[in-house]
């Protein structure tokens, strides 16, 4: 098939707009959405530290490039990148190699940070004493990860490479469990938090597969592997519902987080999301008295657990 802009062979059909792509056209296609939403969630500052998860899966080492070439010509804004080190034997040993030789490529500092240092024990660790909830405390766990180095640092934002369907797929996910309270707080943030570094979310109207396929076309190094904690993860069903939805209605993803946009000043005005309070375990910013790391790191310690 023929590219719908310039008649040479195209490399992408987008089902959602209906429109054949070349690589070149393809390319500014992908780009001109990613600074948008930049610039729609308030931009990117002209000083300071942006501090960027890189797991060096596809999305996130694509978000990493993007957010260096966006912020090409800055001088006084550095850009540096975070791995979080779960623990996880035969997955996350091959995958930072991965992301060193990226920030090398680029020029980017890059920082490691254990769940071993932080949460006192590895991914492995805790999936042999509660094989139940992985996911869930590895969620948790992350995010205090990234957002205990990324403070380290003195970072102004924190960039994650949440993409369309992730953002889609947590919107249904808490719609379900009927955590509205939750969705008043999903990221990209626009209020700053003390001890909160804001997220800023690039690829958040980016479809998964787009990011695979820009990587793949301009020749980016990605870590092509599940964790294998992964497949018993809730979130599975949600993505199975939804790619569901936009094999029968492509868009369907786009129209879930529109909707999604539309209603959140009215979600925070509902559920304040105002000053947060201080775990009084960690100190750790928290909508409660005590924090979700917190509470977990305690679950992991209860009697009867192995």
């Amino acid at each position: 098939m023929q590219c719908a802009k310039c008649k040479k062979p195209a490399v992408t059909f987008i089902r959602y707009s209906g429109r054949h792509l070349c690589k070149q056209h393809f390319n500014e296609f992908f780009e001109s959405r990613v600074k948008a939403e930049v610039r729609r969630q308030g931009g990117l500052p002209s000083k300071g530290i942006i501090a960027v998860g890189v797991s060096g899966g596809k999305d996130s080492i694509v978000a990493l490039h993007m957010i260096k070439k966006i912020a090409a010509g800055r001088p006084n804004l550095e850009i540096h990148a975070i791995t979080v080190d779960e623990g996880v034997e035969g997955y996350r040993p091959e995958s930072i190699p991965v992301v060193e030789r990226n920030c090398k490529l680029l020029g980017i500092p890059f920082h490691i940070v254990k769940f071993k240092e932080i949460t006192g024990k590895t991914m492995d660790e805790i999936a042999k004493i509660d094989s139940d909830r992985e996911c869930a405390y590895c969620g948790v766990f992350r995010r205090l990860c990234l957002n205990t180095e990324a403070r380290r640092i003195g970072a102004t934002y924190l960039v994650t490479g949440h993409n369309l369907d992730d953002t889609a797929q947590s919107i249904l996910m808490n719609f379900c469990r009927g955590d509205v309270n939750k969705l008043a707080r999903l990221g990209p943030h626009k209020n700053v938090q003390p001890g909160l570094i804001p997220r800023l979310e690039p690829l958040r109207a980016i479809p998964e597969k787009e990011n695979a396929l820009y990587a793949i076309l301009n020749g980016l190094e990605v870590h092509i592997a599940e964790c294998p904690y992964a497949r018993s993860a809730q979130r599975n069903q949600f993505r199975a519902i939804i790619n569901g939805m936009e094999l029968q209605t492509p868009g369907a993803r786009h129209a879930i987080v529109s909707s999604y946009d539309q209603i959140l000043p009215a979600l925070e005005g509902k559920f304040s999301t105002g000053e947060a309070n201080k775990c009084k375990k960690c100190g750790e910013p928290t909508s409660g008295k005590v924090c979700m790391a917190c509470e977990m790191k305690e679950r992991l310690e209860m009697p009867g657990k192995k």
